[in-house]
């Protein structure tokens, strides 16, 4: 495919003339049409997309909360429940994130609708970026329906709003990504929900949501610190409470890495066009 989507011509080698310029602008809009093509894809189905998932999430923080209401405080001066809350939104954005790219592919290369988006004039990097950024934006907005509506319940001050951003903005990005690299490689509905069901669940729910590293015994201690989405959440955590049990630039340098590989591995796949063209 060389630089673009499904064997496109490469752009004009002559930089600078009205064609080159008229040519960059049309592949501008066309990341813009096919960004705003999967935003309108997650917003018209809300109450699935976005609603659904605040719910999910304020049932787990009132079961959990009910069940181990006794239980003493993780971190020092901040309660269980509160504890349980930036857990459950970076999971749920985790979750979100793969399920938006993962399940645009899978549904458009099953329909046969996803030829017309690879002849257009996109290059492999704009129809990667429209796709997890999509996936990023679903991903806020659950994670903001879930803090709007655990406010209301418990405090919950933000000690360091920046880190709080990039953990955000760089977990769902790196699972918008391993989304996009799911979608490609799916050729079934049933071949994603492995991959979601085997992969994506278990890390995140086996990701410190719950518990503490600090609880664990030293040797699950040990085996949970190879699992990435541990540090995005623990980071997050880290953004609301200013306490953690990694390091926070340690943190946020394994989460950046973790995405730039997934991100890579996804331009690389698109790039070949793998599985997209049959």
């Amino acid at each position: 495919m060389g630089g673009a989507v499904a064997g496109i011509a490469p752009r004009s080698p002559h930089a600078g003339t009205m064609v080159d310029r008229h040519q960059g602008q049309t592949e501008m809009t066309g990341f813009f049409t096919l960004l705003y093509k999967e935003l309108l894809r997650f917003s018209k189905v809300f109450f699935q997309t976005i609603f659904a998932p605040v719910v999910t999430a304020l049932l787990y923080l009132l079961v959990f909360a009910s069940a181990f209401k006794a239980r003493p405080d993780i971190l020092p001066g901040v309660p269980f429940v509160a504890f349980l809350v930036p857990g459950l939104m970076m999971m749920s954005m985790i979750q979100n994130a793969f399920a938006n790219s993962s399940s645009s592919l899978i549904q458009s290369k099953i329909a046969g609708n996803l030829i017309f988006i690879l002849l257009s004039p996109l290059s492999a990097g704009e129809f990667f970026l429209a796709f997890v950024a999509a996936s990023v934006v679903r991903a806020l907005c659950v994670a903001v329906g879930i803090y709007v509506a655990a406010v209301f319940f418990v405090a919950l001050p933000v000690h360091h709003p920046l880190y709080l951003a990039l953990f955000a903005i760089l977990g769902s990005a790196a699972l918008g990504a391993l989304g996009v690299i799911a979608g490609v490689w799916a050729e079934r509905f049933d071949q994603l929900a492995g991959f979601q069901n085997f992969v994506v669940v278990p890390l995140s729910f086996l990701s410190g949501v719950f518990y503490s590293l600090r609880d664990l015994p030293p040797f699950w201690r040990m085996m949970s610190r190879f699992n990435p989405l541990l540090y995005m959440i623990d980071g997050f955590r880290y953004g609301f409470f200013g306490q953690s049990d990694v390091s926070p630039p340690l943190s946020l340098a394994i989460v950046a890495a973790f995405c730039a590989l997934v991100s890579g591995l996804a331009m690389a796949l698109v790039g070949r066009g793998y599985r997209l063209r049959n």
